[in-house]
């Protein structure tokens, strides 16, 4: 059985032969195939050819496009540095004042340099891989992209002091975001990831109010492009976990700051798995063999044995290559209950 046929199957509840494993491999990638970050960053023969490398050697069921959270801020205006091997840096955010908001205008992807970039490394993993391993574009969801554009700290601010402006310029970025992910799936993303990482410093009430129906939106319109959805939140999200799985969306990663998902067992549709949860830090990086067998063992049997095997957030550059080969091994060895 091939990685895209494995995880499809493990979503949809059919026998796969193993678990699925989907690390989030970016700087690690990076590294471990000698590519500097900013080509990384900026070139998709760069940042394709280091995640097949890495998906080969490790037995990764699946490849992405993800690098860092600045392709769509770049397109609306947010100015970025680039550094040889690091992140993407910030420069000056697109919405310097409040009133900024009225002149923003949804994004034509193939306009923009990064978000066309974005569907090139899309359809070079299609062709590259011919169909072998299960690919995963990728959109910030509207209150990250929000974050991206304005300082984060203005941001949250301006959900109490601003609203109504808000609300504006979170459709604004829906509205680029769905054309943005139709034309990955275009391209050949079989999923399309959302990264709405900021959700986990709100309340649950303003996350009702400013990002759940907007997700919905986008994993509706995931699904009606025929590909499948997955949402990423970094942080604790137990006081939201059981909203995010009302979106529908078919892949739910958590983080390992969240606490048990086994209550929110009963809310997953037979088509939902989650994703996660080791700690890439404290674990993956710096645990020991039986440190990581553990805690992967664990998550799989807290999920109900519907999980994908990843950590919680991004596999840090410093993981060692037996740490990574041990994660992986783990993957191989769990079994599913059908």
């Amino acid at each position: 059985m091939n990685s895209l046929n494995r995880t499809i199957d493990f979503i949809e509840g059919r026998k796969a032969d193993r678990v699925p494993f989907h690390p989030i491999m970016m700087r690690f990638a990076a590294a471990y195939a000698g590519v500097r970050y900013r080509d990384f960053c900026l070139s998709a023969r760069h940042k394709c050819s280091a995640n097949i490398l890495c998906a080969t050697d490790f037995q990764s069921d699946w490849v992405n496009t993800m690098s860092d959270a600045y392709a769509e801020a770049e397109a609306f205006g947010t100015v970025l540095s680039y550094p040889e091997n690091d992140l993407p840096k910030v420069q000056q955010y697109a919405l310097k004042e409040i009133t900024d908001i009225d002149r923003l205008t949804v994004r034509k992807t193939s306009d923009h340099g990064r978000m066309n970039e974005r569907v090139v490394e899309i359809g070079e993993y299609r062709q590259t891989t011919s169909g072998s391993l299960f690919i995963c574009g990728w959109v910030e969801g509207p209150l990250a992209e929000y974050c991206d554009i304005r300082d984060i700290n203005l941001a949250l601010t301006d959900l109490y002091e601003y609203p109504e402006r808000v609300h504006k310029a979170l459709d604004v970025m829906t509205e680029s975001a769905v054309s943005f992910i139709t034309a990955q799936v275009k391209a050949g993303a079989h999923c399309i990831g959302i990264g709405d990482s900021v959700c986990s410093l709100i309340s649950p009430e303003l996350y009702r109010e400013f990002c759940f129906s907007r997700e919905k939106a986008l994993v509706d319109h995931i699904h009606s492009c025929g590909a499948y959805s997955k949402i990423h939140i970094c942080g604790n999200i137990s006081a939201i976990l059981n909203d995010v799985i009302r979106t529908g969306t078919d892949i739910i990663d958590i983080d390992h700051r969240t606490g048990s998902v086994t209550e929110a067992l009963a809310l997953l549709s037979d088509k939902q798995v989650f994703s996660g949860k080791s700690d890439p830090v404290s674990v993956v990086q710096d645990g020991d063999e039986e440190m990581i067998r553990k805690s992967t063992r664990s998550f799989f049997e807290e999920a109900g044995r519907r999980a994908i095997v990843s950590a919680g957030c991004e596999i840090t550059p410093g993981t060692s290559i037996e740490r990574m080969k041990v994660f992986s091994d783990v993957a191989g060895q769990l079994k599913q209950v059908l």
